[in-house]
């Protein structure tokens, strides 16, 4: 996991795309709220946005 992290990185400094990494975040964000969430009382609010 560690390994692709680096490789990322290194593609950023390499490619100077640093604006991917607030898509990225975004994007890690919404997956962790859809994964903790789908199993709580938050999952029937949940469904109108999926």
């Amino acid at each position: 996991m560690w390994q692709l992290f680096k490789e990322f990185l290194m593609f950023l400094r390499q490619e100077k795309k640093w604006w991917l990494i607030p898509l990225v975040i975004i994007l890690l964000f919404l997956a962790a709220i859809i994964v903790f969430a789908g199993g709580s009382v938050l999952a029937p609010l949940m469904y109108p946005f999926l």
